[in-house]
């Protein structure tokens, strides 16, 4: 469990600083996205990683590895997007979008330590294409809750989702880190 720790915060690293470093270029411009925008994006990534992994055929150019990176900040926008009140500035200080940052991803990573000890870290005996399935499982649910303004029955919300899908990505990151 010591090595998935160190794994996923060596690319939660990679991935915040990335995050970080388009935050100053941009700003915060992704506000103006709604949650169900994000997921959509968050699919679109998905889908381009299955394609990828079904044809072998790249000719955009982006890795897998940038797509998952991509999921995994855009969820990060989706849950921080969630915590924020309706009357929050569009524009958000540095220090404030890192630090929401590195909230999202320290109650993300407590959720992946909880499960990986009930699992056993079964994860790490799964194909990256099974993780690429399951991520847009998710996505599918989440679209499905948020087409239901966000009502669920007996599912867990769409938080709860997008900490899956972020796990799921960073999972898949490790697996092709050590092939």
């Amino acid at each position: 469990m010591n090595l998935t720790s160190q794994q996923y915060d060596s690319i939660v690293d990679r991935c915040k600083s990335l995050f970080l470093k388009k935050a100053a270029d941009y700003g915060t411009a992704w506000r103006i996205l709604r949650t169900s925008s994000l997921t959509d994006q968050i699919f679109i990534k998905a889908k381009r990683i299955r394609t990828l992994e079904q044809t072998g055929e790249n000719k955009v150019g982006e890795s897998i590895e940038n797509e998952y990176i991509g999921i995994i900040n855009y969820c990060v926008m989706a849950l921080i997007q969630l915590d924020l009140p309706e009357d929050a500035p569009m524009e958000l200080p540095l220090g404030m979008v890192e630090d929401a940052y590195s909230a999202q991803l320290k109650t993300t990573k407590s959720l992946m330590e909880t499960k990986n000890h009930d699992y056993g870290e079964a994860w790490r005996d799964m194909r990256v294409s099974s993780l690429t399935d399951l991520i847009l499982m998710k996505i599918l649910r989440v679209k499905e809750i948020e087409d239901n303004q966000g009502k669920t029955i007996a599912s867990e919300g769409i938080d709860a989702n997008y900490q899956d899908m972020i796990n799921y990505a960073i999972f898949a990151m490790i697996v092709l880190t050590l092939e």
